[in-house]
């Protein structure tokens, strides 16, 4: 089944859910109805998510932080509106104001003495810890410094207003909301048409920190003076800022931004994957991944734009920051219709993913293991290209010593390539030692995953059974350990594991109760490697 990333969450998958939303140990779709495990599996998952967002907006403030630092260091206040003379030093550090003089100068009709009150509220409110955001809004500044934004005869005033404004706005909803109903949004988006480069750049920060309300910022039309500002000779800190914001003005999913904001945004963003700047590379792919994070036709928009090959090539890239959110987008895409998931192996997906699976990263690991088992979900010609770029000794390898995380992904690959493969790809699955490490993650502390596997295992033994060949896959398991294991799991707990290792051992281990009989066996379905002992053909299938 496809699955968006809001599966891979506990309680948030929607493998098998039946009545009260309970795990139940269903068989896994037979192998002769695959229209029928398409239409019941393969677009399940893409509801929305707590979890996702959570992850999302966690990964969003990381980026912010870095990007807040990153901005800090390189601004030099002094070089663009210097501190006045009244204002005493000590070690370079300005004196504040106490906030009383602050009201005192902002409600002054003084230009020199706004700025100063201005400048040192802002000076207030970038500090590292516990900015009083509260206690500026509550003294009634906004509005004032909202009106500081028109001042086009004083730019310095404009750029510390505007400074502090986006300060605020980087708080909590409620103190982002209160800049927006002081009407900040409309003299910002005026601002970008400054002809100070200063003032400017730091309207356009201010309009991408405060994505709850981004619909306010895009109905106001700001999107076409921020595309118009990009250009060849624009300094890079610049375009980096311009990107930040386009990023934020594509996230959020309740709702998506309307399809024309997202129209024009498209065609910018394409451009700026040409540039060769990680970090301009690393929020165009951010964007991009918000917009693929939802329905077909979302992902439609992107595609189609021709990006997917663009993709692929970043997802080469040494750096961590580039990297992980052009695989993201990607693993997003095939998320989508078979059509659009070929479209990603046409563009060469699968020459870069089985070399991810092997990532020192495991969160990259996790990434790739995500997407190439939504490519499993898809068709048995998808799972052919697959096998074509050998994927299957990677997968057995995170499966056998990857983080638990990350093995998690790997089975759920294993079930949607063991769920829709043909009789001789299920051959191939078993003949790469994929069942030694399935059965060892029988003991796992996760409950899904043991049903998983359990499924697994019930589908492969079925595919054997159609084929006769039963009793020599039940020797390879109960070689493995795995009879010992499943047996085990009747007495587990939770009642689904329960009945489910139940079912397999009635129905699979039942039959025969001499174990040693399974021994006297000759031949194999797996293969024909073993020279007439038994042993000896289950050693291929299990890789060893």
């Amino acid at each position: 089944m496809k699955r968006s990333q809001v599966c891979r969450d506990p309680g948030q998958s929607s493998y098998f859910k039946g009545p009260s939303n309970l795990l139940l140990p269903v068989n896994m779709p037979t192998l002769d109805a695959p229209e029928e495990r398409r239409r019941k599996f393969k677009y399940r998952g893409k509801d929305v998510s707590l979890r996702r967002q959570q992850r999302m907006a966690v990964s969003l403030e990381l980026r912010k932080a870095k990007k807040d630092e990153q901005t800090l260091k390189r601004r030099n206040i002094t070089s663009f509106c210097p501190d006045t003379p009244s204002e005493k030093t000590a070690k370079g550090v300005a004196v504040s104001l106490t906030l009383g003089e602050i009201i005192k100068g902002v409600n002054s009709s003084d230009p020199v003495l706004c700025f100063q009150a201005t400048q040192t509220a802002r000076k207030m409110l970038s500090q590292e810890k516990n900015p009083p955001l509260k206690l500026v809004i509550e003294a009634g500044l906004i509005p004032r410094m909202v009106e500081f934004l028109k001042s086009s005869l004083y730019p310095c005033l404009q750029f510390e207003a505007a400074w502090a404004l986006t300060n605020i706005a980087s708080g909590t909803s409620e103190q982002t909301r209160a800049v927006v109903e002081g009407g900040a949004i409309q003299p910002l988006i005026e601002l970008l048409s400054s002809s100070n480069v200063a003032v400017c750049e730091q309207a356009v920060w201010a309009l991408g920190d405060g994505p709850e309300f981004r619909d306010n910022v895009i109905t106001s039309n700001a999107i076409p003076h921020l595309l118009a500002l990009i250009s060849p000779t624009l300094p890079i800190t610049f375009l980096r800022n311009i990107t930040w914001t386009l990023s934020n003005l594509c996230r959020n999913k309740n709702p998506y931004p309307c399809d024309t904001a997202v129209k024009q945004i498209l065609p910018a963003l394409l451009h700026l994957l040409q540039h060769q700047d990680s970090e301009v590379l690393s929020d165009a792919c951010w964007a991009l991944s918000y917009l693929t994070d939802g329905s077909n036709k979302r992902i439609g928009q992107v595609v189609n734009t021709g990006v997917l090959p663009r993709l692929v090539v970043l997802m080469t890239s040494s750096e961590l920051n580039v990297l992980t959110p052009s695989l993201r987008t990607v693993g997003n895409i095939v998320t989508g219709t078979d059509e659009q998931t070929q479209m990603a192996i046409d563009a060469g997906m699968l020459n870069v993913l089985p070399q991810l699976l092997q990532h020192n990263k495991p969160s990259i690991q996790k990434e790739a293991a995500w997407a190439l088992s939504n490519v499993a979900a898809g068709p048995c010609h998808h799972i052919q290209q697959l096998l074509a770029y050998d994927v299957l000794p990677p997968l057995v390898a995170l499966l056998k010593n990857g983080e638990f995380k990350v093995q998690k992904e790997a089975v759920w690959m294993v079930a949607n390539f063991a769920t829709g493969a043909t009789m001789d790809q299920l051959i191939q699955l078993v003949h790469s030692g994929v069942l030694e490490p399935l059965v060892n993650l029988l003991t796992a502390p996760d409950v899904k995953i043991v049903l998983i596997i359990l499924d697994v295992i019930s589908c492969i033994l079925q595919a054997a059974e159609k084929r006769s060949e039963k009793e020599n896959l039940c020797l390879l398991i109960e070689e493995l350990g795995g009879i010992d294991r499943i047996e085990a799991l009747q007495l587990h707990e939770n009642r689904q594991i329960g009945q489910s290792a139940l079912n397999i051992i009635e129905k699979h281990f039942g039959e025969v109760s001499d174990l040693g009989a399974w021994r006297s066996i000759q031949g194999s379905w797996w293969g024909s490697s073993a020279e007439g002992h038994p042993a000896g053909a289950w050693a291929v299938a299990c890789g060893r």
